[in-house]
C-alpha cells in the first residue's frame, strides 16, 4: 500500500496542533520543491512568506539591514505597538547597531574559554543529576534529566540561587509553551509569567547592588550602553531572555536527541561502542532537532527571492529545521547518522548578528549530558509515549518516560538536588 504523498494545499505551518504530532517535515519537504519563498496565509492576519531553502535562510539571516528583527519582532503574529515596545528590549528583537552594543555586554560571558572552564563543574551537575534519579530505574527524562543541567547552568551563571531553579522553569514555561493548554491557555498566562519573572529579577538587583558578585546580574547592573546604565525594563529583558533561552532551547536539544537515539537504536549502539563519536553525534542531534523552528524578520524595502517580488513590510518566516534537511546542501537529510561529516546545519543560526550567544555553551552541556548517560545509564530505554509541545516555534518534547537498570549514585545525597 502506498502512502499519499502531500500536496501543497494541505501544508499549514501556522497551526500549532500540528506540531503535536512532530516537526512537518513532510510539509517542508513539499515547500522546498514546490514553492520555496511561499505566501502562506495567517488566520487573523495578513499571512506571511515561508522561506524553507537553506540559501534563502542563510541570506536573509546575514542581511539585517533589509531583513529586520526589531521592526516587528521574531515571531509571526502582528504585535501591537505597547508589546513590540517591550519585545524591542530583547536583544532577539533588535537590529544592528544596538544589539551589538546589548550584545557585548554580556558575550564575554560566553567566551570558548570560559565555556571550556566551566566543563568539571558542569560534568559534576550532570552527575547529580543523574544521581537522582539512577537508584529508582525510571523517571520522566525530560523534567528530571534534561531540564535540571542548562537550568541549573544558566542560573548560576546568572547568579540565581539553586533552590529557586522550578520557579524560573514553571515561568519559561508559560512564556513559550503558550500555545499548549499545560503550560498557558491565555495570553494572560504569560503575562502574568513575564511580571513574575521581573519581580525575581528585580529583587536579585537590589541585592546585587548593594553586594555585587561574580555573576551576570552583576555584570549587567555595572554595564552602560551609550555611557547610560539599562533601566529596570532593559535589565529585566536581559534577565528573561538569558534565563529562558539559555534553559529552554538545550533541554528540548536533550530530549529530542534522546528520542533520536531510542528510534535509531543501531546509532545508539554505535555511540555505546565509542563514546568519542560524540562530538559529531551533538551536531547531528542539533541539525536533527533544530529546537528553534523558525523566527520571523520585516522586509524593510520592496525586494525578491528566486524571482518572487516581496514587498516593504512583509512579514519573512526563515524555516531552520527545513534547511538542515535541504537535499541540496544534506543529500541524505532524513538519515539521522551520528557520523555526518560535514555537517553545517543552521540551528545556531547560520552566523552574523544573531548567531545564538549560547552555542558554545549549550554544546557542551549537550556533549558532557550524553557522556554520562551513555556511561552510567546504557540500557536507558523509552517506556511510554512522549507528549510533544503543542508550538509553532519550539520543537519540544514536555514529558517522556524513560526507564533504566537502576544503580548506585555516585556522589552523597543533598548536594544539589
Amino acid at each position: 500500500m502506498t502512502t499519499k504523498e502531500m500536496t501543497l494545499a494541505e501544508v499549514d505551518l501556522f497551526d500549532p496542533e500540528v506540531y503535536t504530532q512532530g516537526v512537518p517535515h513532510d510539509m517542508y519537504k513539499v515547500l522546498r520543491r514546490e514553492a520555496p519563498v511561499y505566501r502562506h496565509a495567517e488566520p487573523d492576519g495578513p499571512g506571511f512568506w515561508a522561506l524553507t531553502k537553506y540559501d534563502d535562510v542563510v541570506t536573509v539571516s546575514m542581511d539585517q539591514a533589509l531583513f529586520s528583527s526589531a521592526r516587528g519582532g521574531t515571531n509571526i503574529p502582528t504585535m501591537p505597538d505597547e508589546a513590540l515596545q517591550f519585545l524591542r528590549m530583547l536583544m532577539l528583537n533588535m537590529d544592528p547597531p544596538q544589539h551589538t552594543r546589548h550584545r557585548r555586554l554580556v558575550s564575554k560571558g560566553f567566551t570558548p574559554k570560559v565555556i571550556r572552564d566551566l566543563e568539571l563543574h558542569i560534568r559534576e551537575i550532570a552527575n547529580g543529576i543523574i544521581d537522582g534519579v539512577i537508584e529508582r530505574g525510571e523517571c520522566d527524562f525530560v523534567t528530571d534529566i534534561a531540564a535540571e543541567l542548562p537550568l541549573q547552568v544558566i542560573l548560576e551563571m546568572l547568579g540565581v540561587p539553586n533552590e529557586d531553579r522550578h520557579k524560573v522553569f514553571d515561568w519559561s514555561n508559560h512564556l513559550i509553551g503558550f500555545d499548549d493548554p499545560e503550560y498557558a491557555t491565555t495570553a494572560e498566562t504569560g503575562r502574568e509569567a513575564a511580571a513574575e519573572m521581573f519581580m525575581y529579577a528585580n529583587t536579585l538587583a537590589v541585592d546585587r547592588l548593594g553586594c555585587p558578585r561574580d555573576d551576570v546580574i552583576s555584570t549587567l547592573l555595572a554595564a552602560e550602553v551609550d555611557g547610560e546604565h539599562l533601566s529596570e525594563m532593559e535589565f529585566d529583558a536581559f534577565f528573561l531572555l538569558l534565563a529562558v533561552a539559555g534553559n529552554e532551547t538545550t533541554r528540548n536539544l536533550i530530549s529530542g536527541g534522546m528520542l533520536a537515539l531510542f528510534e535509531h537504536p543501531e546509532q545508539f549502539a554505535k555511540l555505546r561502542r565509542d563514546p568519542s563519536l560524540l562530538y559529531p553525534a551533538v551536531e547531528e542531534m542539533l541539525r536533527w532537532i533544530t529546537p528553534v523552528m523558525y523566527f520571523r524578520r520585516t522586509v524593510q524595502r520592496d525586494t525578491e527571492l528566486r524571482g518572487v517580488k516581496i514587498a516593504e513590510g512583509d512579514k519573512v518566516c526563515i524555516y531552520y529545521g527545513s534547511a538542515n534537511r535541504d537535499e541540496e546542501i544534506f543529500p541524505d537529510g532524513d538519515v539521522f547518522d551520528i557520523t555526518r561529516n560535514p555537517n553545517p546545519h543552521v540551528a545556531f543560526g547560520p552566523g552574523g548578528a544573531h548567531f545564538c550567544l549560547g552555542a558554545n555553551l549549550a554544546r557542551l552541556e549537550i556533549k558532557v549530558m550524553f557522556e554520562e548517560i551513555v556511561k552510567r545509564l546504557p540500557d536507558m530505554q523509552l517506556a511510554g509515549e512522549p507528549q510533544r509541545l503543542r508550538s509553532n516555534f519550539i520543537a519540544g518534547i514536555k514529558h517522556m518516560p524513560v526507564r533504566f537498570t537502576a544503580g548506585a549514585r555516585s556522589q552523597e545525597p543533598g548536594a544539589r538536588n
